[in-house]
């Protein structure tokens, strides 16, 4: 049987959880607005249905994200990104340069690819710009192992990510770009 949800018990949880829900999706699109208020869309209407028949979680924004999470893995495995300039993307900042959407998608479909272990923990330290400290702790490990799993796993994207940049990047050694290997052969 399904139960109707209060109106005004919705609205509360709607203004209570849009902002911080909106914010993760967007950040995980590179800003795209249009593709970020589908995905929240949808995983509010998922809410709405699983909530009126199982009733609302006691965290309804932890239950709001990790459905968000995963409509974004759906949605990234589903599509082919263009291929980029390796120049466009770096993993030595403190974040994931995802500047535009075609970066964004680049960069979350790589991550669709990855194990749930890697693609978290990029997650934590990148997008909700963790420190090592923090995931440590969350983790109850220590901040040498995140730094371990973190440097395997943007290995492993890297990985990922080289098969969707154009060609004639990365080809003798990795991050090596052709202006170098032309100024070698000289």
């Amino acid at each position: 049987m399904i139960r109707t949800l209060p109106e005004d018990e919705v609205d509360q949880l709607y203004r209570e959880t849009i902002r911080p829900l909106y914010a993760y999706v967007s950040r995980r699109v590179g800003g795209d607005r249009s593709l970020a208020e589908d995905l929240v869309q949808e995983a509010w209407m998922r809410a709405l249905d699983d909530w009126a028949a199982k009733g609302v979680p006691n965290e309804p924004l932890a239950w709001l994200v990790r459905v968000s999470r995963n409509i974004l893995v759906s949605h990234f495995r589903r599509i082919r990104p263009q291929q980029l300039e390796p120049a466009d993307l770096t993993f030595e900042d403190q974040r994931l340069a995802s500047s535009t959407p075609e970066t964004a998608a680049l960069i979350g479909w790589g991550m669709a690819q990855l194990r749930r272990t890697h693609s978290d923990i990029l997650e934590a330290f990148y997008f909700d710009e963790k420190s090592v400290r923090e995931i440590a702790d969350e983790r109850s490990i220590s901040e040498r192992a995140v730094e371990g799993r973190l440097h395997r796993a943007r290995e492993k994207l890297k990985k990922k990510l080289n098969k969707r940049l154009k060609p004639a990047a990365f080809r003798a050694e990795e991050g090596e770009t052709q202006n170098v290997r032309q100024t070698r052969a000289q």
